[in-house]
């Protein structure tokens, strides 16, 4: 039994994800948009193809996202990735691999960088002015 994707739904999760208000979506879809007719679009099951590719691209995403997304599968590659312990508020402590005093030692290294171009900016300047006294003098 093949599950029937519902675009108008799909074009509602991404709209949604997207952090769009209808309103926004009708905007960027031209003058004979509103926020009823993306409601109405977003109720049926099956969408144009013109309309879905205009849609796509006002939310910026292809066309295949929006064909082809079903949440349920979503769900199992969510609920099947994610196991104990991959959220940080699981309850459990997070792992850093990172060594403060290597950080402390680089951030060192980076300081005597920007100090010595400092210097030599600040030595290339003297002469440059140097340079401009020398020849006002004569």
């Amino acid at each position: 039994m093949e599950k029937k994707i519902h675009e108008g739904r799909n074009v509602k999760r991404f709209r949604e994800m997207l952090g769009m208000k209808q309103d926004a979506l009708a905007s960027e879809l031209g003058e004979d948009w509103n926020q009823k007719k993306i409601s109405l679009l977003e109720q049926k099951e099956t969408l144009d193809a013109a309309i879905l590719k205009d849609v796509a691209t006002a939310l910026k995403i292809p066309v295949e996202a929006i064909q082809n997304f079903d949440e349920e599968q979503a769900i199992n590659i969510i609920s099947n990735t994610f196991q104990e312990g991959s959220f940080v508020n699981t309850g459990h402590s997070p792992t850093f691999n990172i060594n403060p005093m290597e950080k402390w030692l680089e951030s060192i290294e980076e300081i005597k960088q920007l100090y010595e171009r400092w210097l030599k900016e600040k030595e290339d300047t003297i002469r440059t002015l140097e340079a401009i006294l020398e020849n006002t003098r004569r």
